[in-house]
């Protein structure tokens, strides 16, 4: 049956029973944990055209990413990847902060 091969985020959108919503949010969800991973790990300061651009881009894949992730765990992925950047970036905050404490 179709519905047991569903991916986590694709089961709980039930994109097999209104497909147009249900891939509609699939989407808003892979663009949002595209962009908080992009933020976390890999983002610099940009000029706003470039930005735009890779933001363009990045839209663009999450299309493809949309399609595959109703089968594979494509959304869970970028769950996973966000939080261990979210708490790599703790750590590294809370590293500086002892830094900074144990240099005055």
């Amino acid at each position: 049956m179709i519905e047991d091969r569903l991916s986590f985020f694709a089961a709980l959108y039930k994109v097999h029973e209104n497909s147009d919503l249900g891939m509609w949010l699939l989407y808003l969800t892979i663009v949002a944990l595209c962009i908080i991973v992009f933020k976390l790990g890999f983002a610099k300061k940009l000029p706003l055209l470039k930005s735009i651009i890779i933001y363009a881009f990045l839209f663009m894949g999450c299309t493809m990413l949309t399609f595959l992730g109703v089968f594979l765990p494509i959304a869970e992925g970028l769950v996973v990847a966000a939080v261990i950047l979210i708490i790599y970036k703790i750590r590294l905050h809370q590293e500086k902060k002892q830094q900074r404490a144990s240099a005055e």
